[in-house]
């Protein structure tokens, strides 16, 4: 399942807390990003339709909660990243960090340790 930037915004305002009725999602994701209740609300009608989401009824309104976890879709994601411009392969991706000077010394420790502990 493909989810788009802008409704990844909407999960991620239901990964920190659900379930929330279109009003909440609108109030937390809506004026922040510059969108309507319309736009919103299409973006929970993409996600139903994706089955990203669930809708259960609650009186006159819907709670909405997320069918898919938020590691589920880091590890799409980080996989579609890495397939796509780095062939599969994660070394590369941190050579490029590496050549553009965009590791912090913070993070050359952590891959230190990383690789370290992958090592035993």
């Amino acid at each position: 399942m493909k989810i788009s930037s802008a409704e990844s915004v909407v999960m991620e305002a239901l990964w920190r807390q659900s379930p929330l009725t279109s009003e909440a999602i609108i109030a937390e994701v809506g004026e922040p990003n510059a969108w309507t209740e319309g736009t919103v609300k299409v973006l929970i009608s993409r996600l139903l339709k994706k089955k990203a989401i669930a809708a259960k009824a609650d009186g006159r309104r819907y709670l909405y909660t997320p069918l898919v976890t938020r590691s589920a879709y880091v590890e799409s994601e980080s996989q579609g990243l890495l397939d796509r411009l780095f062939e599969g392969r994660l070394a590369p991706l941190v050579t490029h960090f590496s050549d553009a000077d965009k590791l912090s010394d913070r993070d050359i420790a952590e891959l230190k340790a990383l690789i370290e502990r992958i090592g035993k």
